[in-house]
């Protein structure tokens, strides 16, 4: 059955302290229309900028989810984002006048029953969610961390952690229905160790830390002297009781608390993939970096999927770019020189075109007999194509290069032949950073797919 995108009835705003910068911050959510998912929008900052809530502008987190763009940015959003995915509202501005989201009490529950007090509206379009056909698979084994999503006919998570912990032992927790959320996982409260709050502190971390928005758990005993004195950096002294390792007056919401607010960040930070899924997650030990990895490996999949069909070639069209101006700007010449033609070029996206013909020299030894043009040849093709959507966005393109860094997943479905045209198309998969630049290119003949396969490159000025 089909379900309906939703959005906030009425806006709704909250005020706090962020956690690590100890900044009072107002945040504000707002109704918005169909198909625009998340917006954060820092209203402190000249221009009032957009930040999407997409996992390629992500740019930290080590002690919560960062997303940066166009030298603005705002921090520790996960908790924000679980209740509004949490709820399945799936487009909303989010206003901020401050860099940090407010920690609100350590969980989602203050976010949830603000956003359920604005009311939630239905919309006319139909919810876009993204199917899992396969499964996609996150691992980090140094750190002990593996998270996958597989194919499944609903969004459900579990997590297990291990932090080799006395006190917390292995935990598990379960979202099997995200109708489940609000009840089941808003609650539960970020947690920290004890021995780590004084270096955090020296940091000039948790600032806005309070010992009423996170669960303390206590590894070992120590002198109440030491507890007072930690208890005065939270400005709580008075502290002189501790249960089960736990160092707050407070009892824990569910015998697995921690384990949930994993799961709740898990949830917050899979928001950024932006659109709904329906597979199911198993992570052991997640964290910020793994699950907004994750998220972007599931982003890069919808694109995939979204560039399957075959771009329109009509010949009689002029190009973007002809031979002469390909050559202004790759330093390929004959016979190496794969590109005979770009037919579209924008930010993101360009088609090229790779006209084959019997006379190409490499037809006289591949094979004399059966001529095939070599897939090598094909991945070349379509990194000259890629190397002139990146010259595109430096002046002067004649002074910089593309190398090749990686090559993945790269498949052949297809023989090229003489006689074929080829409409080579290539896809940003991310922004670039750092001169380093990933695409998904794909080769078609007509309207079959030749060859498809992600590539990784550098672009360099020449010396």
């Amino acid at each position: 059955m089909s379900e309906k995108q939703r959005t906030l009835a009425s806006e709704v705003s909250l005020n706090g302290k962020g956690l690590h910068t100890g900044i009072n911050v107002k945040i504000t959510f707002k109704p918005a229309e169909a198909n625009y998912g998340y917006k954060f929008v820092r209203t402190d900052l000249p221009g009032q900028p957009v930040i999407e809530a997409l996992a390629e502008n992500v740019t930290e987190t080590s002690r919560g989810t960062t997303l940066s763009k166009n030298n603005a940015s705002v921090s520790t959003i996960e908790h924000a984002l679980a209740a509004l995915h949490g709820l399945r509202i799936d487009n909303a501005i989010i206003e901020l006048d401050g860099p940090e989201a407010p920690i609100m009490g350590g969980a989602a529950w203050k976010f949830t029953e603000a956003l359920k007090n604005a009311g939630i509206r239905e919309l006319h379009q139909e919810r876009n969610y993204f199917s899992v056909k396969q499964k996609i698979v996150y691992s980090d084994e140094e750190h002990g961390v593996d998270l996958i999503v597989y194919p499944d006919d609903h969004f459900s998570i579990n997590v297990l952690i291990d932090y080799n912990s006395k006190i917390l032992g292995n935990q598990y927790a379960i979202l099997d229905s995200i109708d489940d959320f609000e009840e089941e996982i808003s609650k539960s409260r970020t947690f920290v160790f004890f021995h780590e709050l004084e270096p955090l502190h020296k940091m000039g971390l948790i600032k806005g830390g309070d010992l009423d928005n996170a669960v303390v758990i206590l590894e070992k005993e120590v002198d109440q002297s030491e507890i007072d004195r930690i208890a005065r950096l939270f400005n709580r002294p008075g502290i002189n009781k501790h249960t089960a390792g736990i160092l707050n007056n407070t009892e824990l919401r569910y015998p697995n608390e921690p384990a949930r607010h994993k799961l709740l960040d898990l949830l917050g930070d899979l928001a950024l993939v932006g659109q709904p899924i329906k597979g199911k997650v198993v992570a052991t030990r997640p964290g910020h970096h793994a699950n907004t990895r994750l998220a972007r490996m599931i982003r890069q999949e919808i694109k995939k999927s979204g560039i399957k069909k075959v771009p329109a070639y009509d010949p009689s069209q002029p190009p973007v770019y002809n031979l002469e101006e390909i050559k202004k700007r790759l330093p390929h010449r004959a016979p190496f020189l794969l590109v005979d033609k770009i037919i579209y070029l924008d930010d993101t996206t360009v088609v090229g075109i790779k006209n084959v013909t019997f006379n190409e020299s490499f037809f006289q030894g591949h094979f004399p007999d059966e001529p095939v043009m070599p897939g090598v040849l094909l991945v070349e093709a379509l990194a000259q194509s890629g190397g002139l959507l990146i010259l595109s966005t430096v002046e002067e393109p004649e002074k910089y290069s593309t190398y090749f860094l990686k090559i993945d997943k790269l498949k052949f479905k297809h023989k090229v032949v003489p006689g074929d045209t080829v409409i080579l198309k290539m896809e940003l998969t991310e922004p670039p950073r750092r001169g380093i630049v990933t695409m998904f290119g794909q080769a078609f003949v007509g309207n079959n797919l030749v060859m498809e396969g992600e590539m990784t490159a550098q672009i360099v000025k020449n010396k």
